[in-house]
C-alpha cells in the first residue's frame, strides 16, 4: 500500500480544501518531489484545515475551514500553539514548513492569495536532544536475537547489519530493490532524499547475512517482486514501516529500548569521526550536503571523543 493515499488525507475536508490539495499534489509531483515529502507536506495542509473545522476556539474559523485562501496568521499560530501542546515542537516545526510551501504555491503559483498568513509566523523553538549512539555490544544483543536460519532471522539480520555498516536512512534501507544490490562488487545503491543517489560499499559480514537472506529469499512464494525485502507470508513486499516495528520489537527481545534505524546513523558518524575519519567523505557516504549533519549527528558522542583526545595528548601530565 503506498504512503500517500490522498481520499484518506482529504477525508472530512471542505470540497474547496480537498480540491486544492489534489491540485497541489500535481504540481509537487510534476515537480519530482518523493513521496515522503509530499505525504508530509499534504498532511500538514489536511491537519490544518480539520484544526480549523474542530477544534479552533476562534469562531471566525469556519470560513478558513472551508477555504484556504481565508486562512489568517492568527489561525496558523493558533494552529501551531496547539500542535506543541498535543504533539511536540518538533511536530509542530515539521507543520510549519509543510505550510509555508502550501501557502508560498497558493500565492505564487495559483495567485489566489496576495499574501502568504506564514509571512511573519516564528518557527516554533525546539530543544535538539542528543540521540545516544547504539554501541558494538548492543548491536550484537540485536543480532543474537536473528540467530538461526528462518526466512526471517535471515532477513532481519541482514537488514539490522545494513544499517549498521552503512549508517543509511530507515527508508533507504527499507527501499531497496534486488537490482539495487551488487554483489560483486559488495555495494548497494541507495535512493536518498531530494533524489540523491549514491553507492556505498559493505563489509563481509554483512555480504555474508545478504547472501544467505538472498538464497532464502529465492524459494520464496514473493520471489518474483523486485523489493529487496519480503514479507514472512504472503506476496507482500516488507516496507519501512514493518522495518521500524521490527527493529523495535528485536531490540526489546535483546533488552535495550529505543532501537531505531538512526541510532545506527548516529553510531557510524561518531566512529567514523573517532577514527580520524574526513567530513567531506562522511557526507558522501550519509548522503548530507550541509556540514550541519555532521556536528549534529556527533554531538551526542563529541565528549566522548574529545576525552579521549585528551588522554592522548596527556595535557597537564608532563611534569
Amino acid at each position: 500500500m503506498p504512503l500517500l493515499d490522498l481520499d484518506k488525507i482529504t477525508t472530512g475536508l471542505s470540497k474547496t480544501w480537498a480540491g486544492y490539495l489534489r491540485d497541489w499534489d500535481r504540481t509537487l509531483r510534476s515537480a519530482g518531489h518523493p513521496e515522503t515529502t509530499r505525504y508530509n507536506y499534504l498532511l500538514a495542509a489536511a491537519q490544518l484545515a480539520r484544526y480549523l473545522a474542530e477544534y479552533s476556539p476562534d469562531p471566525d474559523a469556519d470560513d478558513a475551514a472551508d477555504d484556504p485562501c481565508e486562512v489568517t496568521k492568527a489561525h496558523v499560530e493558533a494552529f501551531q500553539a496547539w500542535m506543541i501542546e498535543t504533539r511536540s515542537g518538533a511536530t509542530a516545526l515539521n507543520k510549519h514548513k509543510g505550510l509555508q510551501q502550501f501557502f508560498k504555491w497558493l500565492m505564487l503559483d495559483e495567485e489566489d492569495i496576495d499574501r502568504s498568513p506564514m509571512e511573519r509566523v516564528k518557527q516554533p523553538q525546539i530543544r535538539k536532544k542528543l540521540i545516544p549512539v547504539i554501541r558494538d555490544d548492543d548491536t550484537k544483543r540485536v543480532l543474537d536475537t536473528c540467530k538461526g536460519k528462518d526466512f526471517v532471522q535471515l532477513r532481519d539480520e541482514a537488514i539490522i547489519r545494513l544499517y549498521y555498516n552503512t549508517g543509511a536512512r530507515l527508508s533507504e534501507v527499507g527501499n531497496l530493490t534486488l537490482d539495487d544490490l551488487d554483489m560483486d562488487t559488495d555495494s548497494v545503491h541507495y535512493h536518498g532524499k531530494g533524489n540523491k543517489d549514491r553507492r556505498v560499499r559493505f563489509g563481509p559480514k554483512t555480504a555474508r547475512a545478504l547472501s544467505r537472506y538472498l538464497r532464502a529469499r529465492a524459494k520464496h512464494q514473493a520471489a518474483e517482486l523486485p523489493d529487496l525485502w519480503l514479507a514472512e507470508r504472503g506476496i507482500r513486499r516488507f516496507a519501512p514501516n514493518g522495518i521500524k516495528i521490527m527493529l523495535k520489537r528485536r531490540g526489546r527481545a535483546a533488552g535495550l529500548e529505543g532501537v531505531h534505524a538512526h541510532r545506527w546513523r548516529h553510531n557510524f558518524a561518531h566512529e567514523w569521526k573517532r577514527a580520524g575519519g574526513d567530513t567531506g567523505d562522511l557526507m558522501l557516504l550519509l548522503g548530507w550536503t550541509s556540514e550541519d549533519m555532521p556536528r549534529h549527528y556527533g554531538a551526542s558522542a563529541a565528549a566522548e571523543r574529545a576525552q579521549e583526545t585528551q588522554l592522548r595528548m596527556g595535557i597537564g601530565e608532563h611534569v
